[in-house]
């Protein structure tokens, strides 16, 4: 069994903990961005395969103290890097850094490559080269205020790139974070899903993907482990193989946007994810969309006059809640936004508020049950109910 780590986005590490328990991690700790569990070497090739909110899966190999540069050259200087390494690999070091004592995450990662690099000039006379594009091992050095923790990662690139996307719009949805927010929101497939604002169709993507049960990392080219000197070819065929957890996905999911040429992307995309067939794109503006589903599950993002621009962002979201409250009853909807005040235009009281970062933008992931007529109607015709059974 392996100390791993999994890495995520802030607002998603309990999301990430439950992925993790359905696949059989154990030890399971819930850190910040970030969730530790124990598993086997099928277990982590699983998890890169499989997880939907996790950015990286880091495999912890050495934790020590340090305060100074010797400190650090010293720590990284007593691995044996041969057991990871060989001369003629290529290596990659992504440091972070929250210590008094280093402020420069680039310092921190040039004297650890010193040591790694020292260490094999002295055993061997060559040394393996930097490569920062396709590198064999990706190394992942976290310092904080004493410790250094020294990972390798067995993602490589971000698990977040899925491979399916062949293109995007101007503010495309982390895919990591798509995915969390419809697994937040409860959807599991067995309701109708309809994003009206879809862009390049990321989220109606996600929960395809998700309502399919089909594996996110199925299109990627490759993971991190697959260089690694204790890869298992054969167990790791075996885990890309298993479609025994394939779903039968009744209902419908829907994706429209205003623009056509938008609408070709996310169809573009949606094929390269062999989900051409099983996603409905449509070219529609929100404010003449009437769903012709029975309920389900809503999820918008809109623009939050950053990235995109409106001319007047609080008549638009006051658009928005009038459209929700005059064609979607009986929907579970979801909004994200980065524009506090604008989501004040809505006109519509939340039932849940989620705190989630869209890339640097910290965003609320508000949840609003859409009632026939006003919700204070509703609210009358309960009290009225409960006055006529209490006179009973």
């Amino acid at each position: 069994m392996n100390d791993l780590v999994a890495k995520t986005f802030k607002g998603l590490e309990n999301v990430l903990a439950t992925e993790l328990k359905n696949l059989g991690a154990s030890d399971i700790k819930v850190l910040n961005r970030a969730v530790s569990f124990k598993g086997d070497k099928a277990l982590m090739y699983k998890a890169n395969l499989w997880l939907r909110t996790a950015l990286t899966i880091l495999k912890p190999i050495r934790t020590f103290k340090t305060r100074n540069e010797a400190d650090l050259y010293k720590g990284i200087s007593e691995i044996d890097w041969n057991e990871y390494l060989n001369v003629d690999d290529t290596l990659c070091i992504d440091a972070t850094v929250s210590s008094p004592h280093f402020n420069n995450s680039q310092f921190v990662a040039l004297k650890a490559k010193d040591a790694i690099v020292d260490q094999f000039r002295t055993k061997f006379g060559k040394r393996p080269s930097i490569d920062t594009e396709k590198p064999t091992l990706v190394l992942n050095i976290h310092l904080t205020e004493d410790d250094c923790d020294v990972s390798i990662d067995s993602s490589g690139e971000s698990l977040h790139k899925r491979g399916y996307r062949v293109n995007s719009t101007i503010a495309p949805l982390n895919e990591v974070l798509a995915a969390g927010m419809i697994l937040l929101s409860g959807w599991d497939g067995k309701s109708n899903f309809i994003d009206p604002m879809c862009g390049s169709g990321t989220l109606p993507i996600e929960a395809a993907l998700i309502g399919y049960n089909i594996p996110p990392g199925i299109f990627r080219k490759e993971f991190g482990f697959e260089k690694w000197k204790d890869f298992d070819s054969d167990l790791f065929e075996s885990v890309y193989n298993d479609d025994s957890d394939a779903a039968d996905f009744k209902h419908q999911i829907i994706g429209s946007d205003i623009s056509a040429g938008t609408i070709r992307i996310a169809t573009d995309n949606a094929k390269n994810a062999f989900l051409g067939n099983k996603i409905t794109f449509e070219v529609k503006s929100f404010e003449s969309y009437t769903p012709s589903l029975e309920g389900g599950t809503v999820m918008i993002n809109p623009p939050y006059g950053e990235r995109l621009k409106k001319t007047n962002i609080q008549e638009f979201y006051q658009s928005i809640g009038n459209q929700l409250k005059r064609n979607f009853a009986g929907y579970d909807v979801w909004l994200i936004s980065g524009n506090k005040e604008a989501l004040d235009f809505l006109g519509l009281h939340p039932s849940q508020k989620i705190v989630l970062f869209n890339g640097a933008i910290e965003c609320k992931f508000q949840n609003f049950n859409i009632y026939e007529g006003s919700l204070k109607a509703k609210k009358n015709d309960q009290m009225i109910k409960k006055l006529d059974r209490n006179a009973l």
